[in-house]
C-alpha cells in the first residue's frame, strides 16, 4: 500500500522548471534515497511532498492527505509527515525538552506531563535522554540534529523527510546521526532521505532514485543504481561521487 503517491508533478520558479513531469510511489515501511547533483530538485520534492512548496500541476498524496488539493490542512499534514532539514532550527532560548513538547502542546494540545513523556521516549530513542534540560548551544551539531530528529518523531509521524541532514556536521558526528536514521528504518518508518552520503544510501535504501534536470532520470534498487547505471548522467554521476 503506498503511503506517499506522486503523479505528474511539476513545479516552476518563474522560467526555471525545477520538477518536470514527476511520478512516484512509496510503500508503507519503505526507504526512499533521492540523489542527484545540486539543482537537480531534490530538495524541492521533500518541501512540495510537506506542502512547504505549492506544485504547479500534477498530484501528491502523503498519509490519505491530498496535498495538492487547495484546501489541504497543512496543520494535519505536518503532524503526519516529519522533516528534518540540513540546519537543526532548533529554538536556542528552549530546553532540549521543550524544544520537543512546545508542538505537543500547542498543535496536539496534550497535558504538559504527558508531553514530557512523549519527549523522554523520543530522546531514548535518538540516545540523548540525559540531554533533556541542556539547551542547544551545549550540544554538539549531531547531537543538535537527533534532537531535531527526536522533534519530529514526537508527532508520532507516518512518513519522515530527511533532506540532508548531515552535509552541515564534521565527518565524526555524521555516523551518530546516520545511525539513528538506521535504526528508524529497522523499526520500521517511511522515509524519504535526500543525501550526498552515497555508501549510506547503498546500505540503506530499498530504492534509489536518480534526479537530473528536474526528472526522475533512473530509479531502482540500490544494486542497480550503482553497480549498472544504465545511463551515461548516472555513470558519470556515480564514478564522480564513489570515486
Amino acid at each position: 500500500m503506498s503511503v506517499v503517491h506522486v503523479s505528474h508533478v511539476s513545479k516552476s520558479y518563474g522560467s526555471l522548471r525545477v520538477l518536470d513531469d514527476i511520478s512516484f510511489d512509496v510503500a508503507r515501511g519503505e526507504v526512499v534515497v533521492i540523489i542527484g547533483r545540486s539543482g537537480s530538485g531534490k530538495s524541492t520534492v521533500l518541501r512540495c511532498l510537506n506542502g512547504l512548496e505549492a506544485i504547479d500541476g500534477g498530484e501528491i498524496q502523503v498519509a490519505d492527505i491530498t496535498v495538492s488539493a487547495p484546501d489541504v490542512n497543512l496543520r494535519r499534514l505536518r503532524q503526519d509527515v516529519g522533516i528534518v532539514f540540513q540546519h537543526f532550527n532548533l529554538f536556542p532560548h528552549l530546553t532540549v525538552e521543550r524544544n520537543i513538547s512546545l508542538a505537543l502542546t500547542v498543535v496536539k494540545r496534550m497535558p504538559s506531563a504527558q508531553a514530557h513523556e512523549v519527549a523522554e521516549r523520543v530522546l531514548r530513542q535518538v540516545g540523548l535522554l540525559d540531554k533533556l534540560q541542556a539547551y542547544p548551544e551545549q550540544l554538539s551539531g549531531g547531537q543538535q540534529q537527533r534532537v531535531a530528529i527526536a522533534r519530529s518523531l514526537a508527532m508520532s509521524p507516518k512518513v519522515m523527510l530527511f533532506d540532508e541532514v548531515t552535509s552541515a556536521l564534521d565527518p565524526e558526528l555524521k555516523e551518530e546521526v546516520l545511525h539513528v536514521i538506521e535504526e528508524l528504518a529497522k523499526q520500521g518508518m517511511t522515509m524519504l532521505l535526500v543525501t550526498h552520503e552515497m555508501g549510506f544510501a547503498r546500505r540503506l535504501a530499498d530504492r534509489v532514485i536518480f534526479m537530473h534536470g528536474g526528472r526522475i532520470h533512473e530509479s531502482g534498487a540500490p544494486e542497480q543504481i550503482f553497480g549498472d547505471p544504465g545511463t551515461p548522467e548516472l555513470r558519470q554521476f556515480v564514478s564522480k561521487t564513489l570515486g
